[in-house]
């Protein structure tokens, strides 16, 4: 290979001089750069002497209203380490919070359910999460917590498995609040572990059945069922009667049940022809189960079906062991009275059943308070009944 030296003159020339557009090239860059620094040196001597971080610009200041941190609540809240697992719950209206941020005292937890016992009744006997509006009024339900109308109103009670060995009897008296007067005698006279069964047809049935449950009895709904011989024993204009579509069965059943509210159980009134038929009496079971209300039969019929049906629909359910005043004297209700004693000791418990006539409530009232030296306990029907 030639060495450049070689070369002529005019081509070692032309290699080593620069070319134009190398000579415009170098000194651009340089001279950008150059001025870029300039002028950041230019802000930033600006920034450090001159105490204007606004450039000159006017300005004024603005009080402005912070919202935050204002609520004490959302502070500590915001501020607090989390524990765990938070329950979220629907927000609590400014008017139940006070003025250090936490609720009023009658506030419940909104996370929390409502137990039905924990709420005062209204003036029907209600328990708020306890009852369905229907066209005829309220009528029991199962409450949103799963609690029932049978364990919510019946009367807490010494049971057959906690009374240590003592015979236990429940006596329930029928047709009250048909009679002003002789209802308020009743409420009076009998103590408040005897069980008092309403009908649907009496007057002021909200000031009666108000002063029993003040009184501490335990409540029962009487539902009027045909007998055998219907019409010409009839029970009342909403009884429930064989061969009639199950919806017309369950309307009357309805309007029965907001004659007033807080009762345990039902019990029928008559029913014999009724309780004998699955068909008919079937519906009506099936609808005491899904409310969560007791049945007790008055015994009066041997035909009834009621065991089966209240097992197959899980329904607190007992049946009487003997009607007490079939003859209203004295004497023959002494004589029952005291043969239900003597079933309660072979048994272990026993329920009679008698009305509301005043003789028959002024002679359960004076047997009643014999009965401590006897050893017999007297106790609410509910505490007799199984579920």
């Amino acid at each position: 290979m030639a060495s450049d030296l070689d070369a002529p003159l005019s081509r070692r020339k032309a290699k080593s001089a620069p070319t134009a557009a190398g000579r415009r090239h170098l000194p651009i860059a340089r001279l950008a750069s150059a001025g870029t620094f300039v002028l950041l040196l230019a802000i930033a001597l600006r920034v450090m002497l001159v105490d204007d971080p606004d450039g000159g610009r006017p300005s004024a200041e603005v009080a402005i209203n912070s919202t935050h941190n204002a609520n004490a609540i959302v502070g500590d809240t915001a501020t607090q380490p989390s524990q765990g697992a938070i329950t979220v719950g629907p927000e609590i209206p400014l008017s139940e919070v006070d003025a250090a941020g936490g609720a009023w005292p009658d506030a419940l937890p909104a996370d929390e359910p409502v137990d039905a016992a924990m709420v005062a009744p209204d003036e029907a006997g209600n328990f708020a999460d306890l009852v369905e509006q229907t066209e005829h009024g309220p009528i029991p339900r199962i409450g949103g917590t799963g609690e029932t109308p049978f364990a919510a109103y019946a009367r807490p009670s010494v049971t057959p498995t906690t009374a240590g060995g003592r015979p236990l009897i429940a006596i329930v008296v029928t047709g009250l609040g048909l009679n002003l007067s002789g209802t308020l005698e009743a409420i009076e006279k009998l103590p408040d572990t005897v069980t008092l069964a309403f009908a649907p047809y009496g007057k002021n049935l909200e000031r009666t059945v108000g002063s029993a449950r003040a009184e501490g009895h335990e409540i029962f709904l009487e539902v009027p069922l045909e007998p055998f011989d219907y019409p010409e024993n009839d029970p009342g204009p909403d009884t429930l009667l064989t061969g009639q579509a199950p919806r017309d069965n369950m309307r009357k059943l309805f309007k029965v049940m907001s004659a007033f509210g807080g009762y345990a159980a039902i019990i029928n009134n008559m029913g014999a022809r009724f309780t004998a038929s699955g068909t008919d009496f079937g519906p009506m079971m099936e609808e005491l189960g899904a409310r969560g209300l007791g049945y007790l039969d008055d015994g009066s019929s041997n035909r009834s079906l009621a065991p089966q049906l209240a097992q197959a629909n899980r329904v607190p359910f007992s049946r009487a062991d003997m009607m007490l005043d079939g003859n209203p004297a004295r004497a023959p209700i002494l004589e029952a009275l005291a043969a239900l004693e003597a079933k309660a000791r072979e048994q272990g418990s026993a329920i009679g059943v008698i009305s509301a006539l005043p003789i028959s409530v002024q002679t359960v009232a004076e047997w009643v308070r014999g009965l401590e030296g006897k050893g017999i306990l007297i106790v609410p029907a509910s505490a007799l009944m199984k579920s």
